[in-house]
Formats: C-alpha cells, sequence, structure tokens
C-alpha cells in the first residue's frame, strides 16, 4: 500500500510481488468494511473534505499503469458520493462476469457510517479495473478493496481469494464457475474449489452412513487402528477440556472450547476440528487442515478423494461430524471405540497438528498452559499446571485446584474458567453435607416404606455418624446386647441410601460406599 504526498501519485500496485505485479503481498490487508461502525448519519458541514487526486490524461500503454490510472479515477468517483463532512470511506466490490456486489461506507471524524451506493460510473470504472487485472499474471481479481481518506492517501487490494471472503462477500457458486470458464486458471484456493465444485461428497447423512457401513462390511473394508496418532479418548478429553478452561481465563479468543459433549477447536490459521462424545465409550475427531495436500490434489490436480469413512460404523455420520465436511474441506475422521482410535484413509496425525490443540502429551498442556500464565513461568506454576492436568485426567479437578493455577481471579477469570471444566465432566462436583436430622429422617421414611419390622430396633433410638461423604444410621446395641445381622443404613449425602448389616465390617462397607460415590460424582463415562 501507498500513501502519496504531494510528490507521488496513489499506487493501485505498490503492495505487489516482483513476480506477480497485481497481486498484493499474503500479509497485505484491505479495508475491513465488514467490520464498519453501526450506520448513522454524517452531519453536513460548510468545510467539506477535498481529495486532490488528478487523471492520468492519455490512456498508458502499459497494463500496470493504466490499473494506476483507473484507481485514481475510481477514488476521485468514489470520493463524489460522499456526503459532507466525511473523513473515510471503506469499499469492497465483489465481481465476477456473471454477479458482482459493492459495499461503500463513508466514516465521518467519531467513526459514524454511512452507506452508499455505488452509481453507474463507479461500477464502470471498477469493471474496467477488473478487465485490466486480466491482463496481469494473476488474472482478474474476485474482490477489490478500497480504502481512502479525505486528505487523498489510498490503500488498494486485489483479493484472489488466499482466504475466504466474508459470507456476505461471497457470490453464489455458479457465478464462480462461469467466470472460471471466461477466464480459466491453473490452481484455485482449496477453500473455493471446495465451495465451487465439492458436491456434498463428503456428507455423510444417517441413512447413507449405515447402507455405507454395509457394504464395507460386505467387501471386508476395515478401518485401521490408529495405535499411536492420539492418546486415549478420556485423556484426550480431559486435555482438551484444560487447554479450553485455560484460554478462556486468559481472554484469548483463540484455543479450544467446551459445550456438553462437544469440544470444538479453530486455530488462528484457519484449521480446526470438534470432538463429539456420544454414548457407550465412543467418540469422533474430525477436521480440516487449511492447505491440506490431500484436498489440492483432489481439487487441482483432478485425484480421488480419499475414503475418510472406510471402515466407519454408522454412527459416524452428519450429526457428528466437523462443519467442514458440509462445506467439502474436511481432511480427517478419527473415531473412538471399544478402547481405540480408528481411522480411514486420513493422514496421521503428525500431519494434524495444527487443526488440533496441543494435547498429545500432558507436558505439551502444562506447557502451553504455563506460557499463558507468564512468559518465564516459575517452577511452582508449572507445578500447580501440572496438578490441574493430573486432576482432570481422573475428573477430580476443584475449584481451588484451579484457583492455584490462575490465582484468585484477579487478573484470570476463574468463573467462565471452571466453567469449561465443568461442561466437560471433569471436575469434582460434590453436594454439601447432609444434615444429621436429615440423614436419620431418610433411613425412618426407608424403614416404614418397605416395611421392615422394627421389633428390637426402636427408631427413636437411631443415631447417626458422620463419615467423609454421608452418614452411617443405626439402633446402637444397648449394654450386654449381642445383635448379628443387625440392620445399618449408610446415607451418601447426594441422597443415596444403601442397607447393610453388622455383619459386613463397616471399614470394609464404607470403603466400597465411598467408591461408588465418587464414581457418581467424578469424570463422564468414556
Amino acid at each position: 500500500m501507498t500513501k502519496p504526498d504531494d510528490s507521488e501519485e496513489p499506487r493501485a500496485d505498490s503492495a505487489a510481488g516482483a513476480e506477480h505485479p497485481a497481486r498484493p503481498a499474503p500479509e497485505h490487508s484491505g479495508p475491513a468494511a465488514e467490520n464498519s461502525a453501526p450506520a448513522a448519519e454524517i452531519p453536513v458541514g460548510a468545510d467539506d473534505p477535498d481529495i486532490s487526486l488528478t487523471l492520468g490524461g492519455d490512456e498508458p500503454p502499459d497494463p500496470t499503469a493504466r490499473a494506476q490510472a483507473l484507481a485514481r479515477d475510481l477514488a476521485r468517483a468514489l470520493a463524489a458520493l460522499g456526503p459532507s463532512g466525511w473523513r473515510r470511506l471503506e469499499a469492497v466490490f465483489a465481481m465476477t462476469t456473471a454477479a458482482e456486489l459493492a459495499l461503500i461506507t463513508f466514516f465521518d471524524e467519531a467513526g459514524r457510517g454511512l452507506r452508499a451506493q455505488p452509481t453507474p460510473d463507479v461500477l464502470d470504472l471498477v469493471r474496467a479495473q477488473r478487465a485490466v487485472a486480466a491482463e496481469l499474471g494473476d488474472g482478474p481479481w474476485w474482490r477489490l478493496l478500497v480504502a481512502l481518506r479525505s486528505t487523498g492517501e489510498i490503500e488498494i487490494d486485489y483479493d484472489y481469494g488466499d482466504e475466504p471472503f466474508p459470507e456476505d462477500q461471497l457470490l453464489p457458486a455458479e457465478a464462480y464457475r462461469a467466470d472460471l470458464a471466461s477466464f480459466p486458471r491453473s490452481g484455485l484456493p482449496v477453500w473455493l474449489a471446495a465451495y465451487l465444485y465439492h458436491d456434498g461428497a463428503q456428507t455423510r447423512s444417517p441413512q447413507e452412513a449405515a447402507r455405507q457401513a454395509r457394504a464395507d462390511r460386505e467387501a471386508g473394508v476395515a478401518a485401521t487402528v490408529s495405535e499411536r496418532d492420539f492418546p486415549a479418548f478420556p485423556v484426550l478429553w480431559a486435555r482438551w477440556a484444560v487447554m479450553a478452561a485455560a484460554f478462556v481465563a486468559a481472554g484469548s479468543q483463540w484455543g479450544p472450547r467446551m459445550l456438553p459433549a462437544l469440544g470444538f477447536f479453530e486455530g488462528s490459521r484457519r484449521s480446526g476440528s470438534t470432538l463429539y462424545v456420544l454414548p457407550g465409550g465412543r467418540a469422533v475427531l474430525s477436521g480440516g487442515v487449511w492447505d491440506s495436500p490431500e484436498l489440492d490434489a483432489v481439487y487441482n490436480g483432478g485425484a480421488p478423494a480419499p475414503r475418510w469413512y472406510a471402515g466407519a460404523p454408522e454412527w459416524v455420520a452428519n450429526p457428528v461430524l466437523n462443519p467442514r465436511a458440509a462445506a467439502g474441506t474436511l481432511s480427517f475422521c478419527y473415531w473412538w471405540q471399544g478402547g481405540s482410535w480408528f481411522r480411514g484413509e486420513s493422514p496421521p496425525a503428525t500431519r494434524l497438528a495444527e487443526a488440533v490443540p496441543g494435547i498429545w502429551t500432558g507436558e505439551t498442556v502444562i506447557d502451553v498452559v504455563s506460557g499463558l500464565l507468564a512468559e518465564e513461568p516459575t517452577e511452582r506454576q508449572r507445578e500447580s499446571v501440572a496438578t490441574l492436568v493430573s486432576a482432570a485426567e481422573v475428573g477430580v479437578v476443584t475449584r481451588e485446584t484451579l484457583a492455584e493455577v490462575f490465582g484468585d481471579g484477579e487478573y484470570f477469570d476463574l468463573d467462565s474458567a471452571y466453567y469449561q471444566l465443568s461442561m466437560a465432566g471433569v471436575v469434582l462436583t460434590l453436594p454439601e453435607p447432609m444434615p444429621r436430622e436429615d440423614a436419620i429422617a431418610a433411613v425412618r421414611g426407608h424403614i416404614r416404606e418397605q416395611g421392615i419390622d422394627t421389633t428390637g430396633y426402636p427408631l427413636d433410638e437411631l443415631r447417626a455418624d458422620r463419615l467423609s461423604i454421608g452418614w452411617m444410621v443405626y439402633v446402637p446395641t444397648r449394654p450386654g446386647q449381642i445383635a448379628v445381622g443387625r440392620a445399618i443404613f449408610y446415607v451418601a449425602d447426594d441422597g443415596v441410601l444403601e442397607q447393610s448389616s453388622s455383619s459386613v465390617a463397616p471399614s470394609i462397607y464404607i470403603a466400597e460406599f465411598e467408591e461408588r460415590y465418587h464414581r457418581r460424582h467424578g469424570s463422564v463415562d468414556v
């Protein structure tokens, strides 16, 4: 981009590289018209700003020079549309041979925006600009982005689809196909090629999944057992949850997130994945790598599409697949069943690092989370993170465990982080201790409801002794009384009541009683 002064004309191609003179460098970003300020009336002022751009005279013979001249003409035509008092405009033109779209917004000094409609002259200039671009090495652009200030500074970007277009600036697929018929290209960005040609090939409805699963069984097609690609699912799920909690605590817009029975991740480089939990200890991990060589070979090289679902069971279907499947940009699918990961013709995990959070080892998670705490985390910080990871893997994270890592919430969002872990089911959610009177009342009610004979077992003498997670309720024997098989009741803090007898040693029964309690309130069954 160039900011012209009194001695230099604005250039439409200033960000171009030597090899592709009309194409901006990849890191160059154009005006973010889709993120513009809310529209409002721009006040009319008496001192309307002037834009000092001059026309180029006779049409230059060189395409690049013609593009510069057209840029000046376009800037002048756009400036003429502005209301009194405008200071900045942002314009986006999406165009093919079959369809076109324009978004023009003017802003005042306060940042308030007002939309404007392009005139026929403006659209003619944009079409001419695109026609000139068609003579250059990369062919015609699909989006033209213009940023202009009332002082004469101009920025112009040609967008060839290196990044996906915003939804409100994406033309129908047939419009791009018509454009390619007029201007053939040697290759397309994978996302755009998928948009034009995927034809639903990666989708898998439950009906189609069942049909394909039957066909695979009849043909002897079996999935590949994935032994070294990913950690066991319960461990992977717990690490995913810890990573999600850490990024949420730090207020980051990136990183993984958790929902009930779903973990999802979108990386900063447009790769991502989803991890769905199904009943019966099953899960599906699928997603896409942004620059997948397999997809490039399919869409730009005519190679046959990999069979992502080869040997997959019928429950690997659209409801639990990453949304990329609907867009034709899915590049891997794994599923967990019977204590093992399986895959069809998906690439190994070593090529999927950009699409999955850093859950590969416990040490990886510790490194990532510790890096969110400080540039140079202390040994104590690393130890607290290691404790958090271990607690998550066995499903016993407490708020205190989390606070040891992130403090009392002054600098990190402890509540939201804990909520992520709670949705993942890796927190120890213990009920409040039950009052003694409630435990005795529960036993008395149980005895009456079951019609248990209380001869020699007076209910008004019931006694309750506190355990770590509830109460042991019984009628004590009188001095000199010997009672074999005397009823003993155990009431947990969550209200579960179990009946035993003095024939079973309380120390043995209590250990099993507490184990069942912690199993009820421990990690999700995966």
